[in-house]
């Protein structure tokens, strides 16, 4: 896993750019899109937003879901980049029906481009590190800002990272200390990520999902108490 820390992960304008795209969520597609992945009770605490009018820049998010990495402590420095998530219908929804192609237990198609964009330069982060401060003798550990939502509302303190293979050494230390860290891996090479990642944990512990759900999916098909279930709680 990657060690060497950014000198300077200060991105600007982020807090004016998470509130101007928050402006934006109620009532767009980002919102319909959420609120299918029945994410919408903590919507507003991830402070999610829409592109519906992009800044300089911004153009190539047009039309995307704003998804911030908000920081606990506030201030100028509160949010500490935002990243963007393709959410058009023609790459999420199937056509013949108008489902979301994740309700029908399918991959999304887009193609041409992957589903998230981050800003040009903008290291890995570690997402919704506020449950860092929770007090907690257990934390989650997933892939992909989604699941962190989803267990968050089961109601179980978690932080993801952007994908496989984003893990920063220098993110381990923050988990010392738990009694449980729980690493969720929905497939073979998110268990293989995940057991990378137990060898430094002493408190680590590897849950591989049923059928390669993703804890979204799990969610979505079974409610917050299979999440809680699945990890023995």
């Amino acid at each position: 896993m990657a060690s060497l820390k950014p000198k300077n992960t200060h991105v600007a304008n982020s807090v004016e750019t998470a509130k101007r795209y928050h402006e934006s969520y109620r009532g767009s597609p980002a919102e319909e899109y959420v609120t299918a992945r029945g994410l919408t009770e903590v919507a507003g605490r991830f402070g999610l937003g829409y592109v519906a009018s992009a800044l300089p820049g911004h153009e190539r998010y047009a039309g995307y879901l704003c998804i911030p990495y908000i920081r606990p402590a506030g201030g100028e420095h509160g949010v500490a980049t935002c990243r963007f998530r393709c959410i058009a219908d023609e790459c999420v929804k199937d056509p013949t029906d108008g489902l979301y192609f994740f309700q029908k237990g399918e991959k999304e198609r887009h193609e041409g481009h992957g589903k998230y964009k981050s800003l040009p330069g903008d290291p890995p982060r570690l997402y919704n590190t506020s449950a860092l401060i929770e007090p907690s003798p257990v934390l989650v550990v997933v892939e992909g800002e989604f699941d962190t939502q989803s267990w968050t509302l089961a109601g179980i303190p978690a932080v993801g990272a952007p994908g496989t293979g984003t893990w920063r050494d220098y993110w381990t230390p923050a988990l010392f200390g738990y009694e449980v860290v729980y690493l969720i891996a929905e497939d073979e090479p998110g268990l293989v990520f995940m057991d990378q990642l137990a060898a430094d944990l002493p408190n680590g512990k590897v849950i591989k999902m049923t059928d390669s759900r993703d804890s979204n999916s799990v969610l979505t098909n079974f409610g917050p108490e299979a999440l809680t279930k699945r990890i023995g709680l």
